[in-house]
Formats: structure tokens, C-alpha cells, sequence
């Protein structure tokens, strides 16, 4: 719901976050702008056939969210400023229960994680590098982690010299100054059907627009790729790739159609840029595509997705011609990448913690989709490792429809029109990281008893959920 103003019909249980939703929505869909005056607490109440105490918790979820504000004497405004999103399907209040969270991609929370952190610090504490706590220079920063970087990049199956790897503060610093690196404002990225969510906010920002390439089971058409390069007026400059499982469509591309398109974007004159966020996660898959064409490649992954969420450090593969141009907008965007957090990374892969981590993470994963398929009786796409599902949707579900639903069960999940760049059809994406074994169990459970069964019928009366 994006509308203004709501009505009894777009309230759920609970009414507060239902409420809160809604003026969300409203707002991120511009129906409510900043300095819109929201009515007062009574009349809301009243006209939604709520509590006033209901409305107020609601207004106060939206000014934590910093969403609104409330002046005393003069009522509660939508605040101003530019928004690029909303933090929904949910919001979190500190005396409520939080859902179980499947919205959002993260590695497994497993035990041993906060320990590697305990015991890396004491190690570090007593052998700190001088420049960690000293240096400003970036380059310094390049040549006391450039090995290790290209090590790890060896892993995912990039050769790189540690000189054409530059260090970010994670994958989103990296994905930044890959498109400034190759695009003007005004240019074209081409992307798949369907992307990351972080990418549309990017581009907008860089005034650069998103070309959605048709696609099949194995990925993006190289042809169509290669004749959207081709048509009058293109403007087409590179383009976007999620081909080892972090893409919505948790899908691996496989060996041969990763040549394909590297060959189509050579032929074409565009730039790779290839997102690999989950590393090495997946083992014995097929080489990056940045690999086969790596003289035209901007090639970047990290480690939050790996191993542990703090530990946000990215690398970003760039080609000589490519190399100055990067750094410098690297310099300008973050200057340099936290020495601190280079060296818990390069203590973690010295003593074999890295490796450690990444193989308990590979086996919790692959117990977590082996229990997606089962509960979702085979319905969702995905991998064996990989950190989330997609999980399609019979023809014209409404999509909220279904996540509100699942909110009201205390289970958050994230929408696939979230993530299209062209027409799509209904889908959510099930993250399997975020929570504990037992609960990622009860909120599948939830999931399923939402969905229609084999014979498309969906629970209840209606012919889908509300």
C-alpha cells in the first residue's frame, strides 16, 4: 500500500506496524511529502476504527525510523531531505519482539565467530603494525594487504597482482567506484532482469541509468546483450554482473555462459563489472567472468558475506588502463580502507581461522537449503551454499499481500519486485543466515502455510493471501 490516505482496509494485525507500514509506503511512494502535517492522533484513530494509544505507537516507530517528526503543540510532519529508501517491510521498536528475519542476506551467525574476533585482537594487540594506528597513506595501506588480497582473489579463482587490487572498507565502497571508474552521467549499465537491490540507489545517484537484459534459466543472453550494445543511440558502457550465486535468483552461471559473455562484452566495448559478494562460498564453481576477459574486468568481492559481517573488507581487481582512474576516485570517495580491519583479515587467513570459518559456514548452509526444500516442497531456487532462495510466486500474487501476511506471523521477508529492472514476475527472496536453526525452521513452516498448494488454492477463502 502507497496510498494516501489509508483506509480500514489496508490495516493488519498488529494494527501499530500495519499503520506505520502503510505511512511509510506513502511516503516512499511520494503520496506523502516532506512537511506533509500527518492528521492528529484522535482523528487517525477514529477514522480507522483504532486506539489512539495504537496510532501513537505507530508515529513513534515512524520518528524512530526518522521518518517524521513530532513538534509539540503543532503535530507530527514528514520530515524533509532527500530519501533515497525505506526501511520496510518492518520496523523495529526496542520494546517489541523483532520478527524473524529472512529479508536480509547475511552469513550465519555461528558460534566460534565472536571468539575468532576475542582471540585475533589479543593476537594483534601484542605485534600492531606501526602504519595501522599512524599511516594516512592509502598506498601504504595497498602494500602491507596486497598479498593477502591476492590470495584471497586466487581463491575465487582471479589471478591478480596485489598492485591492480585495490582495498575498500567492503563490497558497497568497491561496486561505487567500479561504475564511477567507467560511466558519465547519463550512460547506460547494463544489468539482468533483475539485480541487487543496492545497485538502483547507486545509479541514481551517479545520474546513470539501468538497461534490463532478457535472460533464460542460465543467465543473461549474450545476444541480447551484445544487440542492445548495437542499437542506435546506445549508450551502453558496461555491464553488471551477478553470476556466483548472490543475484535474487541465487543462480550460478554456468562455465560456458560466462565465456559467452565475456566475449559478447569484448566484442561490444564494454566493461565488466562483475559482483562477487560471496567469495568463495560456493566450492568448485566456475571461474569468474572477469577471468576471461580480465584486460576489460573490474572484478570485486569481500568478506562480510563469508565470514562475518563486521569484518567489512572488499577487493576490487581493476585492469592497468583502469588503475589510476580507480584509485583516484577511490581517494575521493573514502580515501583509504580501515588498516584495523585489513589486519584482524589478514590475521584470520595467516592462521587459518578464514578457512576454518568458511568451511563451518559451507556445512551450515548447505543443512539450511537442504531444509528450505524440504519445507518448501522444492519450490524455491537456489544452490547448495548459498545464503538465500528465491522463491517464485504463482501469476498475479500481490506480493505485500503475502509478506504482510508473514509479518503478522512475526516472519520478514523481502519482496522480488525489490530487486526488477524490467518486468518481473512475483517472487520473494527467503534469507537463511540471519536466524537461528530453529527459528529459520518455524518461519519456513509459516512461509509454507502461506502458499497455495499444488493445485494453485491458497489457504482460506480468498484466492491469495491478505
Amino acid at each position: 500500500m502507497s496510498h494516501w490516505p489509508l483506509t480500514r482496509d489496508d490495516i493488519s494485525r498488529p494494527a501499530y506496524r500495519s499503520l506505520a507500514q502503510g505511512i511509510a509506503a506513502a511516503i516512499d511512494s511520494g503520496s506523502l511529502r516532506p512537511g506533509d502535517r500527518l492528521p492528529p492522533h484522535r482523528d487517525l484513530a477514529w477514522r480507522l476504527g483504532l486506539s489512539v494509544q495504537t496510532v501513537s505507537r505507530a508515529y513513534e516507530e515512524l520518528i524512530r525510523a526518522d521518518l517524521i517528526s513530532g513538534e509539540v503543540g503543532r503535530g507530527s510532519f514528514v520530515k524533509s531531505g532527500p530519501r533515497e529508501t525505506v526501511e520496510v517491510p518492518w520496523f523495529r521498536a526496542a520494546t517489541d519482539r523483532p520478527p524473524i528475519d529472512l529479508s536480509m542476506m547475511t552469513p550465519v551467525c555461528l558460534p566460534g565467530i565472536a571468539q575468532a574476533w576475542r582471540d585475533s585482537m589479543q593476537r594483534i594487540a601484542g605485534n600492531l603494525p606501526d602504519p595501522v594506528i599512524h599511516s594516512f597513506r592509502p598506498r601504504q595501506t595497498m602494500s602491507l594487504y596486497g598479498g593477502m588480497a591476492a590470495g584471497w582473489l586466487a581463491r575465487c579463482g582471479m589471478v591478480v597482482p596485489a598492485q591492480r587490487i585495490l582495498i575498500t572498507n567492503g563490497c558497497t565502497p568497491a561496486q561505487m567506484v567500479a561504475l564511477m571508474s567507467v560511466a558519465q552521467p547519463g550512460d547506460e549499465i547494463a544489468t539482468e532482469s533483475s539485480t541487487c537491490h543496492t545497485l538502483k540507489p547507486t545509479l541514481r545517484h551517479l545520474h546513470l541509468r539501468m538497461r534490463g537484459i532478457p535472460g533464460d534459466e542460465r543467465g543473461m543472453c549474450p545476444e541480447a546483450l551484445a544487440a542492445a550494445a548495437r542499437a542506435p543511440g546506445s549508450k551502453l558502457r558496461a555491464v553488471f554482473l551477478l553470476p556466483s550465486g548472490a543475484g535474487p535468483f541465487a543462480r550460478i552461471v554456468d562455465r560456458e555462459r560466462r565465456e559467452e559473455l565475456a566475449i559478447a562484452a569484448s566484442e561490444s566495448g564494454l566493461v565488466i563489472i562483475e559482483s562477487d559478494v560471496l567469495g568463495p562460498v560456493a566450492p568448485r564453481r566456475p571461474p569468474p567472468v572477469s577471468s576471461f576477459a580480465p584486460e576489460r574486468s573490474l572484478y570485486f568481492t569481500g568478506l562480510s558475506k563469508c565470514l562475518s559481517p563486521g569484518l567489512r573488507l572488499g577487493f576490487l581487481a581493476m585492469p592497468e588502463y583502469l588503475a589510476e582512474r580507480v584509485l583516484n576516485r577511490h581517494l575521493s570517495l573514502s580515501w583509504m580502507a580501515t588498516p584495523m580491519i585489513a589486519e584482524i583479515a589478514a590475521d584470520w587467513v595467516a592462521t587459518g581461522v578464514a578457512d576454518r570459518l568458511l568451511a563451518a559456514q559451507r556445512s551450515e548452509l548447505a543443512a539450511r537449503n537442504r531444509l528450505a526444500q524440504r519445507l518448501l516442497a522444492g519450490r524455491s531456487k537456489g544452490f547448495p551454499h548459498g545464503l538465500h532462495r528465491w522463491l517464485p510466486l504463482p501469476p498475479g500474487t500481490e506480493e505485500h499481500g503475502l509478506i504482510r501476511a508473514a509479518l503478522a506471523r512475526d516472519v520478514a521477508l523481502a519482496p522480488g519486485s525489490g530487486f526488477a529492472v524490467t518486468d518481473y514476475a512475483p517472487a520473494l527472496r527467503v534469507c537463511l543466515g540471519g536466524a537461528s536453526s530453529r527459528d529459520l525452521e518455524h518461519a519456513l513452516t509459516v512461509i509454507s502455510a502461506l502458499l497455495p498448494d499444488s493445485n494453485g488454492v491458497w489457504p482460506g477463502a480468498g484466492p491469495e493471501p491478505v
